[in-house]
């Protein structure tokens, strides 16, 4: 077997949110083929407690904390080297040290998860490497800009442009660069033409076994409540925005209509903002969760109403899996094949996404069809194909 260093920009386990989702099947798929070497930082104390579960499938494991808030600070540093802050606040010199270690002793084989973990094997010219960046992560700044005040606009704008450099010169120093889906490919390839020859994709996929509505599942609803139901990590910022909206904007009117209806937030660490909306009427949020798949099963609709959106939604993909209907907006649909008005309900603007989800709530049900769209389509095996394929040496085109 094959030496290979694995580098994730945060622990790939628990696969409970969807970048740890996509790096934890990634990470296994390479276990099974190579002895890995797994890098990744840890901005969790909860996910410490998971390390066994990573180790006994590694041939070392370097796991080092990183605190947000002081990284954030540091980060800043960037303002003054003219850096990408996402960049300066992943550098940490023990990460380095052990990297160069794995290098010295002879490992061949690299893939990076999300273009942070880049610097530390931008000298590694012999190795073959492999670039997971997932999403563009410069485009997502560029979209939260207009929604901040200055000065907080300015600096998204700034770390829009400095990222999207770092990520066009990590393009063309690697052997490949993959993304998400065919579009999130094709925005780089238009923002980073120079580096376009260099640019694939790989599609995610879900455990349809694991999310399966075959299965018997506790209510975590009361006795005749019509549940809307959204899950995600609900710190991370686009969720937030997704929420927020929906409470405020399309929740009353499906509540008007439907007032045994309940919308439940589903996912870690909510913010004040998300753990705000608890006081409207009819919506509930419950923080972390030992288990999703309740929530969705037991759901007569699942919404992704996402306003700021890259690449694929695990959410979305999980929603179909379980058979349910789920309502998307066009950012949450891009980059997934699913048919509109037979596999998904696609909505835009609030009284559409009311309408929509109301349908839902009356009866409409496109879960087979939704379910059987991604036993088609969105193995993790399938998808991972790819990345074998770009280690022995295939080209992106």
């Amino acid at each position: 077997m094959q030496d290979l260093l694995y580098l994730v920009h945060r622990i790939p386990y628990p696969p409970d949110k969807g970048d740890k989702i996509r790096s934890y099947h990634l990470f296994r798929h390479l276990a099974a083929r190579y002895r890995v070497h797994l890098g990744a930082f840890v901005d969790d104390p909860e996910d410490r407690r998971h390390a066994d579960a990573l180790r006994g499938l590694c041939a070392s494991l370097r796991l080092i904390d990183i605190g947000p808030a002081v990284a954030r600070w540091k980060s800043l540093r960037g303002l003054l080297t003219g850096e990408a802050l996402t960049t300066v606040y992943y550098r940490h010199p023990a990460m380095r040290a052990w990297v160069d270690e794995r290098l010295a002793a002879g490992v061949g084989q690299v893939v990076c998860y999300s273009s942070a973990m880049a610097q530390f094997v931008m000298a590694a010219r012999g190795a073959r490497r492999i670039m997971d960046f997932v999403d563009m992560d410069s485009d997502k700044w560029r979209q939260y800009a207009p929604t901040k005040p200055w000065p907080l606009s300015w600096l998204y704008r700034r770390e829009a442009d400095r990222l999207l450099d770092w990520e066009a010169r990590v393009a063309g120093e690697f052997d490949a660069g993959l993304f998400v889906s065919a579009q999130e490919a094709a925005d780089f390839r238009a923002a980073a033409p120079a580096v376009a020859d260099r640019v694939g994709w790989y599609g995610n996929g879900v455990d349809a076994d694991y999310f399966s509505p075959e299965r018997e599942y506790d209510n975590p609803y009361a006795p005749g409540v019509e549940a809307v139901v959204f899950t995600g990590a609900m710190d991370y910022w686009p969720n937030v925005d997704a929420v927020s909206w929906f409470a405020r904007e399309v929740f009353p009117a499906v509540r008007a209509a439907r007032p045994r209806a309940e919308f439940c937030i589903v996912g870690s660490r909510p913010s004040s903002e998300v753990q705000a909306l608890a006081r409207l009427p009819g919506v509930r949020v419950t923080g972390r969760v030992p288990d999703v798949r309740p929530y969705l099963a037991h759901a007569l609709a699942v919404v992704a109403p996402l306003r700021i959106a890259r690449g694929v939604q695990n959410k979305v993909l999980e929603g179909m899996a379980m058979a349910r209907s789920v309502v998307v907006s066009p950012q949450a649909l891009e980059g997934l094949s699913a048919t509109p008005g037979t596999e998904v309900l696609l909505a835009e603007g609030a009284e559409q996404y009311a309408a929509r989800t109301l349908e839902a709530l009356a009866g409409l049900d496109l879960g087979a069809a939704a379910r059987q769209r991604v036993l088609t389509e969105y193995a993790w095996e399938a998808c991972l194909a790819r990345v074998d394929e770009l280690l022995q040496g295939g080209s992106t085109t």
